[in-house]
């Protein structure tokens, strides 16, 4: 079986330990083979067990049961758990750059991605907002086209405007904004999570949606008419909902996404639910890219806290999605 392929993230932080740990548990969780892009004397600074250096992807299904398999890459510096600095943001990029092309390139089945610190990685000359921008660049996606879903087992969300300050949103919300990702999710529905006829919720922006526009006019302005260009292309759509009434059990059980206004009305109730097995999936892309819906965990990096959960679900999430997606391209005629 073609690998999964695991980028290392920030080597000061918790990246190396939780995709070690999750390697550990392999068994447990019924891991597919992975293997870790990344600077070998991270996982040594903070694990005991095995590793073997890998040198070709080939090699990693044969050599996973016994050892972690871990390409190397050029690394200077010291690694230190807890202290980022910028010789270990440039091995974190560096190996973002070799994993992206492993998996643009089809030698890897699927990428995931371990956290990164974007405040180092910005000082080494990393331009986009985030690793989700920067695969869609490497990809050759717009932007816009690549939309951020954070998954757990029971709720999946999308933030419509992302990584902006709260006070931009209502202008970046836009009737072509809202349609470019809600057709998106209900495409990946479809073809990665295997979702014959996607739903698709709407939050409002606005404290009741609005309250038919005594609180605000975005869902009367913007929000109404994407949905109804939506569902005059055929996609199942319901809302604007208010927020504060989307996301118990009930509710959940009625759409298979929620498309939320901004990053925090997405994440809150994600966290909440599933802090320990969130993943940050990518839409839009040609390729299967998967995280942890957490940080880098500084503070904590180094002294065995960190909890593998994510890395394990977003790994088991990479497989399952590049599963459909092969399934669904060969049913086609």
């Amino acid at each position: 079986m073609t690998p999964i392929v695991v980028s290392m993230g920030d080597p000061a932080g918790i990246g190396p330990e939780i995709i070690a740990k999750a390697w550990a548990a392999r068994v447990e969780h019924d891991l597919p083979p992975f293997v870790v892009i990344g600077d070998l004397r991270a996982f040594a600074a903070v694990w005991q067990g095995p590793i073997v250096e890998a040198t070709t992807l080939g090699h990693v299904p044969a050599t996973f049961g016994d050892a972690l398999p871990v390409m190397a890459v050029d690394a200077g510096g010291t690694v230190v758990p807890g202290r980022p600095d910028m010789e270990g943001a440039r091995s974190a990029l560096e190996a973002l750059e070799t994993a992206t092309v492993l998996a643009r390139s089809g030698a890897a089945r699927a990428l995931v991605t371990a956290p990164v610190g974007k405040a180092q990685l910005y000082q080494v000359g990393f331009t986009p907002p985030g690793q989700t921008e920067f695969v869609a660049d490497r990809c050759g996606v717009s932007r816009d086209d690549a939309v951020m879903m954070l998954a757990g087992p029971s709720l999946r969300v999308v933030p419509i405007t992302t990584h902006v300050p709260l006070a931009e949103v209502p202008r970046l919300l836009t009737v072509d904004l809202i349609v470019a990702k809600a057709r998106v999710t209900a495409r990946e529905l479809r073809d990665s999570f295997g979702i014959a006829h996607p739903r698709l919720a709407f939050a409002g922006i606005n404290p009741h949606a609005g309250e038919g526009g005594a609180l605000g006019r975005e869902e009367i302005d913007v929000i109404e008419p994407a949905i109804e260009q939506l569902r005059a292309e055929g996609i199942e759509t319901t809302g604007p909902v208010a927020a504060d009434t989307m996301f118990h059990p009930r509710a959940r059980e009625r759409y298979d996404a929620a498309m939320c206004a901004y990053h925090d009305q997405a994440l809150v109730p994600l966290k909440t639910l599933h802090f320990d097995e969130g993943v940050n999936v990518t839409l839009g892309l040609p390729i299967v890219r998967t995280s942890p819906d957490h940080g880098t965990a500084f503070g904590i990096a180094g002294q065995d806290q960190a909890h593998p959960g994510a890395m394990i679900a977003a790994i088991r999430m990479a497989d399952t999605l590049a599963c459909n997606r092969q399934q669904r391209a060969a049913a086609r005629p």
